[in-house]
């Protein structure tokens, strides 16, 4: 007997489990089934990108017995598409009764009840759901192609990245997990920055790339070892042009997701050190030229060659930024760093205001290490698409461990320090495997 009855069904499927399968065929069993697909963008702004793209899962529900047809959903709001299509039925699992969903399960019912759809909700099925499988999924690992890929989808779907600095594997924990909520929205860290001056700093040695490459790439695998997030890695200048091949190639047989490299030349120094430290920005032609070489290098689509702008640091003004901008993109630069010693944001926004007005789709990244009072969201606003919280782990650790040590030689015992002291159990909680 054909079936009559319309019926909506939203759905993110990130991982495909038994609990969607039963979902679709309760939905089934009353009528011809829509699933609301949400998108990538409306996934990422709750909770990190989908491991697969939307048409990959698009793929797979469609081959599902009992869908009859599947829509995107471009927000958590499902009013949005009940209103559109106005089935008969709404079929969603009862997880949703209380917690965080509560308040949208309501606003679908004053949405159904407009033209008398009816609310279904099948018991959730326990014990399985797709944050628990991912959750399993850190504990596995990552590829290093699906590590590589997901920082450029990530910028396609999300309005803001944030990146923090991570200098060994412990550091890098915290980036991984740390997750809070802000206005009602749940916030994380989408990636890790493998920064030149800490990676050097944690070493005890300076920050003129004396750190080799290899030593640097031993860092990115203890990283790589117990996280999953994607990774931007600080190239500094990116060394002569004829040995920059061989580092791009390098990062992305290790799986990460983008060098920054920036236009100064001959011994690096800190831009943050100011002017009085001798340093000279490159030739733009030159540079350019040093990106394309990187390009060249790549061998997948996916990793991306990120130019860092430093005429605001070296005070050559707007106008020689935006005009460098325009000679690193034309030669393939896939992003841009604007970077700024200022303890104002205004000259940053001034810059991605005037080049998003240029280039509408090229990325902007921002480093907001002395123009630390700026709020994301206003940066967001004003073109950032990246923010890079550059070197704060190393430096929030360095204090403390400089005070226990001071306290345990002054008091000759560890007590006096304890309280400075994170309790052991809850780092062997934070570490992975600790626990079986």
């Amino acid at each position: 007997m054909p079936r009559t009855k319309s019926v909506y069904v939203p759905m993110a499927v990130d991982i495909i489990h038994p609990g969607h399968i039963n979902v679709i065929s309760h939905a089934a069993s009353v009528g011809s089934v829509t699933v609301g697909l949400l998108t990538d963008s409306a996934i990422a702004s709750y909770k990190r990108v989908p491991l697969m793209s939307y048409d990959q899962r698009m793929r797979i529900v469609e081959s599902i017995k009992g869908v009859d047809q599947v829509v995107a959903q471009d927000s958590w709001d499902y009013t949005v598409n009940l209103r559109r299509l106005k089935p008969d039925f709404m079929v969603h699992a009862d997880d949703w009764v209380n917690g965080v969903q509560a308040e949208r399960r309501e606003e679908c019912l004053v949405a159904l009840a407009e033209w008398g759809g009816e609310l279904i909700e099948p018991t959730y099925t326990p014990g399985i759901s797709s944050t628990q499988l991912l959750a399993e999924q850190a504990r596995w690992g990552i590829t290093p192609n699906a590590r590589l890929s997901r920082l450029r989808r990530l910028i396609e779907v999300k309005p803001l990245i944030r990146i923090l600095e991570a200098h060994n594997g412990l550091s890098a924990l915290i980036v991984e997990s740390m997750e809070v909520e802000r206005g009602g929205t749940p916030l994380q860290f989408d990636a890790v920055w493998s920064s030149s001056l800490t990676d050097s700093t944690s070493r005890g040695k300076p920050d003129i790339e004396a750190v080799d490459i290899s030593s640097r790439l031993s860092t990115t695998n203890e990283i790589f070892e117990v996280t999953t997030k994607p990774m931007v890695f600080d190239g500094d200048t990116g060394g002569r042009i004829e040995h920059l091949p061989f580092t791009v190639r390098s990062l992305e047989r290790l799986g990460v997701s983008a060098i920054v490299i920036e236009d100064k030349e001959g011994l690096k120094r800190n831009s943050l050190f100011g002017n009085e430290a001798n340093q000279v920005q490159a030739d733009p032609e030159d540079f350019g030229r040093k990106i394309a070489a990187a390009k060249l290098a790549q061998v997948t689509e996916d990793f991306m060659v990120v130019a860092r702008i430093e005429s605001l640091i070296l005070e050559q003004g707007l106008a020689d930024a935006l005009s460098r901008a325009r000679i690193y993109v034309g030669a393939g630069a896939d992003a841009v760093l604007i970077h700024s010693k200022s303890k104002s944001p205004s000259e940053v926004m001034e810059f991605s205001r005037a080049f998003r007005s240029e280039f509408p789709s090229v990325p902007i990244i921002a480093v907001p290490s002395t123009y630390r009072a700026a709020i994301d969201i206003e940066l967001a606003e004003a073109g950032v698409n990246v923010l890079i919280y550059a070197n704060h782990m190393l430096r929030a650790a360095y204090p403390n461990m400089r005070k226990v040590a001071e306290s345990i030689l002054l008091n000759g015992r560890s007590l006096e320090a304890e309280e400075l002291l994170e309790p052991i159990p809850s780092i062997l909680t934070l570490v992975p495997g600790n626990q079986d």
